[in-house]
């Protein structure tokens, strides 16, 4: 896994979006005007919460969020999300 040095604040955390399914379960093709926003990613980096609100997810989780969770940016070129951690769903 590489460092990203983006070190989120609080209970705030980054997230690598997965790529979205790029063939249904039959075997289309979908074009990228079709595809649905990805709802899960891997986390890259976590804050370190609060006392009132301790840390649940760790780098490398694998998550589900909700569809318009999270903040998009850019950094170094890659995509990323950056959310509270009460936006996250569930873990996989």
């Amino acid at each position: 896994m590489s460092k990203v040095k983006i070190k989120p604040l609080g209970t705030r955390v980054l997230v690598e979006p997965l790529e979205a399914e790029q063939r249904t379960a039959s075997g289309i093709i979908i074009p990228d005007s079709a595809k649905e926003k990805p709802q899960q990613g891997k986390v890259i980096a976590t804050g370190k919460g609060t006392e009132d609100n301790k840390m649940e997810v760790k780098e490398g989780d694998i998550i589900m969020y909700g569809k318009y969770s999270g903040t998009e940016l850019s950094f170094e070129g890659n995509d990323y999300l950056i959310m509270e951690q009460s936006d996250i769903l569930a873990v996989i």
